[in-house]
């Protein structure tokens, strides 16, 4: 699934490489990178999306969690307070989600690093 999901954001961002959500296509293929464990390629996509548009809360969501894994805590605590910042919940909501459990629990257990729980 998220070999398909990547395929699909490199294609459009070829399509259009100038769109005005590049933002959403870096999350994306970010997010792609990140589920695949290749955190030194997620990370830079994630951060410059978060720089384009500091309130799209899924990128950090995924740039904490991607950050506690590659052992950057102060990073990742970085983004959450960003995240309080902005007013969001420091976890995001259960709809927020990804479809499968083992995917969801390794991106949740970044998410609970970077909060200082016990993974």
């Amino acid at each position: 699934m998220v070999l398909e999901r990547f395929e699909h954001f490199e294609k459009s961002l070829r399509l259009d490489p100038r769109t005005p959500l590049r933002h959403f296509y870096d999350t994306g293929l970010g997010a792609c990178y990140f589920l695949q464990r290749r955190f030194d390629e997620a990370a830079p996509l994630l951060a410059g999306s978060l720089r384009q548009v500091p309130t799209y809360v899924t990128t950090s969501y995924f740039l904490a969690s991607c950050y506690a894994h590659m052992e950057r805590l102060d990073d990742a605590r970085g983004i959450l307070d960003h995240l309080r910042s902005i007013g969001s919940p420091l976890m995001p909501p259960p709809g927020l989600g990804l479809r499968d459990p083992a995917q969801r629990e390794f991106w949740l257990s970044g998410l609970r690093r970077a909060a200082g729980e016990a993974s």
